[in-house]
């Protein structure tokens, strides 16, 4: 057999055991969340016309996409991203709905990074869209949502960053810029070059304020006082706008007591040109990527046909179960998990073992049952529960037709026979 064939391709990787139960039980709790807040689920198609996430809808670079075709000639891709294709169902769906609609999902996206960026090229993403709402009380909800989900999740020691695009488009706008020469500042901005805005400004006819309002911009981060630099940097109508809103929003999320969970930054900007308001980051330790990000993108489903502002955000679930481990946190709320064996050939083993299995199943706990085969010493046994994590090994052999259970001390390694009714209770 060829070797390669029990490898993954670049970028992806399998999870299972352990990793994949914490992984598991981390979305379940972070899902469970969302609907306690109002959100219904929403499921779309792994692959998608091309033309959803072209371009024009500011999506995914095309070169970053996984594409093929169908029977027919269309060109098809691997969702990138799932706001679009969720901007897309809704508008499809809900045409004509002039309430909020709240959506969450959990769904894995395909992205093919560069070799070079070491990145997951398929990542498990949970999140939420909330659509019909262009009010600053939707913003606060989706980040108190993203705040509270990672505290769901474990996590204790966190910021999210906020920034708004207004902020920076207010600033451009008054300068008449390239198209291409504003897609580069951009860029710039989002890596936090400061010298490289500095050589790409350095030629250009502008005055010395908004050069300086633009150079300045990625070093306006942390909480009030950032937003008083913000305010005095510029004159520009819808730059202070977006600072008002920013203020309003932190009086917001301080009213829910998370005030300290957040942090702005007025140079965060978005290479998703879709978004239009906020964006936000969240960010832990263990990892140097986002473990959340959102925002606001209130003319992407005008593209499909609805007429209808929102705001959302994603969760890597990869990416912060990365930083969980790395921080040595525990993952709760896993369900306890037994081991049974029994010996087919001793009359009433097999009856016994199955009335037990039930008994605990009924509490909610998983138990594994197996027949015991002559090929496995007690010890194999006793190493299989072990490395599953097992709370517990019990063995029906020919004591159970006398009401009797062996039960293994999994530390020990040792076995003890007891009275049947004694597990039971």
């Amino acid at each position: 057999m060829d070797k390669r064939l029990l490898h993954t391709p670049e970028g992806v990787r399998d999870i299972y055991d352990k990793e994949c139960s914490d992984k598991l039980a981390v979305q379940e709790k972070i899902h469970r969340l969302f609907h306690l807040s109002g959100y219904h689920d929403i499921q779309t198609p792994s692959f998608e016309f091309f033309d959803i996430f072209n371009k024009e809808r500011g999506s995914v670079a095309s070169k970053n996409m996984y594409k093929f075709f169908d029977r027919e000639g269309n060109t098809l891709v691997l969702r990138p991203d799932m706001t679009p294709a969720i901007a897309r169902a809704a508008s499809k769906f809900y045409m004509d709905e002039i309430m909020p609609l709240r959506f969450c999902y959990a769904g894995n996206t395909f992205i093919n990074h560069s070799e070079l960026q070491g990145k997951l090229k398929e990542i498990t993403q949970l999140g939420v869209e909330l659509i019909g709402d262009v009010s600053v009380y939707a913003d606060a909800e989706v980040i108190a949502l993203t705040v509270r989900g990672l505290l769901e999740a474990g996590v204790k020691e966190f910021q999210v960053s906020i920034g708004h695009m207004d902020y920076f488009k207010g600033i451009v706008d008054d300068l008449g810029l390239d198209p291409d020469v504003e897609s580069e500042l951009l860029r710039l901005i989002e890596g936090k070059n400061y010298f490289g805005m500095e050589e790409l400004l350095a030629p250009l006819s502008i005055a010395d304020a908004h050069k300086e309002a633009l150079l300045k911009l990625p070093g306006l981060f942390g909480q009030d006082d950032a937003l008083k630099k913000a305010s005095e940097l510029t004159e520009n109508k819808k730059s202070l706008a977006a600072v008002e809103r920013l203020r309003t929003l932190m009086c917001l999320l301080e009213e829910e007591g998370l005030k300290s969970y957040v942090s702005f930054d007025l140079g965060m900007v978005s290479m998703y040109h879709y978004y239009t308001g906020i964006v936000f980051r969240a960010y832990t330790y263990g990892t140097g990527d986002a473990v959340a990000a959102g925002g606001r993108y209130d003319h992407l489903l005008a593209q499909f046909g609805k007429n209808a502002a929102a705001v959302g955000f994603g969760l890597n679930l990869d990416q912060l179960l990365i930083a969980m481990r790395r921080q040595k946190l525990e993952i709760e709320g896993q369900n306890r998990e037994v081991h049974v064996v029994f010996a087919p050939s001793a009359p009433g083993a097999r009856q016994a073992a199955g009335k037990f299995a039930a008994h605990l199943r009924a509490q909610g706990i998983c138990v594994q049952v197996n027949p015991q085969d002559d090929s496995h010493s007690a010890e194999d046994y006793l190493r299989y529960a072990k490395q599953a994590g097992a709370d517990g090994l019990y063995f029906f052999g020919p004591a159970a037709a006398d009401g009797v259970v062996e039960v293994a001390d999994l530390g020990a390694e040792t076995w003890e026979k007891v009275k049947m009714e004694e597990v039971i209770l």
